[in-house]
């Protein structure tokens, strides 16, 4: 048996990797149930909450460095998905810069199947004056469709709401488009619930230097 004891091949346990190569194991049931653990003593040898997986073990982790060119990669295809390709100008230098330099300015997760990565999530901090709280912004969530419906997407949303919990933030925030139903419903499925009120607001480009030297004239 591993030394996780039942965790390692259970439903309900996300394996979670540090970016110092530490590994956990957490118990989703413990978010409901206070039975449950939310980090379990290993091993465990007995739980009246174990439901075999099924599929192969999925895994969440940091990114590191050397996964800027996947990091890119997901970027280009999430881009693709979304009719959007045109729009991306990232390089693997500006992400090695923006990601991992003197000042990281958000943070990267990989979703692996096996020792497969399949998906990745990219978040920052933002900040709600109504609740004087930070909030986790995500910016980009992505799972190869070879990978889809295996709970991944899930997985990964549950790994950072655990993570907005764990440092105090009062919220999880993402945009996603009209058109994209299948998200849509997705995210109403596990409690999202979208901003009727709002619109996003973009100044970029051209406009944005427009608006910078008028107010500096």
């Amino acid at each position: 048996m591993s030394t996780a004891g039942l965790c390692a091949t259970c439903h309900h346990v996300q394996v979670i990797t540090s970016a110092r190569g530490s590994t956990f194991y957490l118990c989703d049931r413990s978010r409901t149930d206070s039975r449950y653990p939310k980090y379990p003593r290993l091993p465990v040898l007995a739980c009246a909450g174990y439901d075999r997986n099924t599929v192969s073990s999925i895994t969440i982790r940091s990114a590191t460095e050397r996964d800027v060119p996947l990091i890119l990669s997901f970027i280009r295809q999430l881009a693709e998905y979304e009719r959007l390709l045109d729009a991306v100008k990232a390089t693997e230098d500006t992400l090695r810069a923006t990601l991992f330099g003197p000042k990281p300015v958000a943070e990267v997760l990989i979703a692996q199947e096996g020792a497969t990565p399949v998906g990745f999530a990219l978040f920052f901090q933002n900040y709600s004056t109504f609740l004087a709280q930070p909030g986790l912004y995500l910016e980009d969530l992505f799972v190869v469709p070879s990978a889809r419906n295996k709970g991944i997407g899930k997985r990964l949303l549950g790994y950072l709401s655990q993570l907005a919990i764990d440092r105090g933030y009062g919220r999880v925030e993402w945009a996603v488009l009209d058109w994209n139903a299948p998200a849509i419903g997705f995210y109403r499925r596990i409690g999202a619930v979208p901003m009727q009120d709002w619109t996003i607001m973009r100044l970029t480009g051209d406009a944005l230097h427009r608006v910078a030297t008028a107010v500096t004239k």
